[in-house]
């Protein structure tokens, strides 16, 4: 990890020399400008760019990013963004490891309590779904920023609603798209040569193969995700049967009025489905970890996780045997976007800016979708890079227990972060159990 850099740091010659050439600039805008006007520093101002602006107060500062801090692959990623935005604009990235980035989101809202409204201790943090929605809704994030920067029109917003919204929420510039993810699933291929590739054949499978899978517990993320991915495709299943569209239901705020109903057929689902899980569903994992522990111990054979990457790293540091494959669901991947935002009192809101501005860069981004690296699909569209920068995103022979490139068919969207308090609440008041 970057540590902070002191305040004698800021003499070495490195920063001499940027500091110079900076106020040679300076005085070369104050020369043409005094012909016209006197040279304050409203009128310098006019004379850059407001990205140039930006770029001139956020260079020589210290950045906090707030983000989950359990993944090693994601861990030493960061660490390289530190080293291109220290060489870059003498910014010194700290990554403040997270274990659920509700953390940062209550260390904000402490602030805000305690009239803290300009210097904070997050200045930049990793975001989506309820904990953004939360954020947005007490007005915690810096408005109107991630729109504005260079690298954002390279996820053409215009035709891609995707990096606008979150979760259906509007993000109305206070997220800046950093990468996607969708449910992957994985099995040992000396257990089971046919996993099921839908919901339905899931439940099949189990019956089958009972004790050989199982989902982590809520509030776990990952359970939460095979929970809602289950709710989705049970409706859809319903709406194709009667023609209705309690669908959309899902996009809307869990209410009092309809949470019973949506959610009923997701209880009947796990009604039938925990009698055949591990341990016969009277106990569940805590977490992808645990799961992941218990395929290689041979006490389970399918398994799943939210960072697809993760599969083949956990096979190369023996964490998982040799014949593990990964693949997605026919019916549907969940998917999601996830962002990276400012709170409205970061000490540091135009460092975090460039720093926001670089993990959207093609360079940053083709070295996050690297599977060796973390594996995580770019929000870049393709089309609006030039030659050059589409070559930087050309595939390598992936291990053999990696999600194939083209394995997702289908993506289906996350329900309004609403409902997974309803989801929770339920499922704790008909499964809650000891670990």
């Amino acid at each position: 990890m970057y540590v902070i850099k002191s305040l004698p740091a800021l003499t070495t010659l490195k920063n001499l020399s940027r500091y110079s050439a900076y106020a040679m600039a300076l005085s070369i805008c104050v020369g043409i400008s005094a012909s016209t006007a006197s040279p304050t520093t409203g009128n310098l101002n006019q004379n850059l760019s407001s990205w140039q602006q930006i770029e001139a107060q956020g260079e020589n500062q210290d950045v906090y990013f707030y983000a989950w801090g359990g993944d090693p692959q994601i861990n030493a990623y960061l660490q390289w963004a530190a080293k291109q935005v220290d060489d870059k604009y003498n910014i010194n990235l700290v990554h403040v490891k997270l274990s659920d980035t509700s953390e940062a989101v209550s260390r904000v809202l402490a602030e805000k309590s305690a009239n803290n409204n300009d210097k904070g201790s997050v200045d930049l943090i990793w975001i989506n779904g309820a904990n953004f929605a939360t954020m947005s809704e007490n007005s915690l994030l810096l408005k109107q920023w991630a729109n504005k920067l260079p690298n954002f029109a390279l996820t053409d917003p215009e035709n891609n609603p995707a990096v606008s919204f979150d979760f259906g929420v509007p993000t109305n510039g206070m997220e800046a798209p950093w990468g996607q993810a969708s449910l992957t699933f994985y099995y040992d291929s000396l257990s089971t040569n046919k996993p099921p590739a839908t919901l339905n054949q899931l439940i099949n499978w189990t019956a089958q193969n009972p004790g050989r899978f199982s989902y982590p517990k809520p509030p776990d993320f990952l359970g939460m995700s095979f929970l809602k991915y289950a709710l989705v495709m049970l409706h859809e299943q319903h709406d194709a049967k009667t023609g209705e569209n309690t669908k959309a239901q899902l996009n809307l705020p869990a209410t009092e009025k309809n949470t019973d109903i949506i959610l009923a057929p997701l209880w009947t689902f796990l009604d039938d489905l925990h009698p055949t899980l591990w341990r016969k569903g009277e106990q569940f994992v805590q977490t992808g970890a645990h799961m992941r522990r218990l395929v290689d111990d041979t006490e389970l054979s399918l398994a799943f996780t939210f960072s697809a990457p993760e599969v083949p790293a956990a096979v190369q540091r023996y964490d998982l045997p040799q014949s593990i494959r990964s693949y997605a669901m026919s019916d549907g991947s969940l998917s999601n976007t996830h962002f990276v935002a400012i709170p409205y009192n970061a000490s540091h809101p135009q460092a975090a800016q460039l720093v926001a501005n670089f993990l959207l860069s093609p360079e940053a981004q083709a070295k996050k979708q690297t599977p060796a690296v973390w594996g995580d699909k770019t929000v870049l569209v393709p089309s609006t890079l030039n030659p050059e920068q589409q070559a930087l995103f050309k595939d390598n022979k992936p291990h053999p227990s990696a999600l194939p490139f083209d394995s997702i068919k289908r993506t289906v969207s996350e329900p309004h972060p609403s409902w997974v308090d309803a989801i929770m609440q339920g499922w704790q008041t008909r499964y809650g159990v000891s670990p």
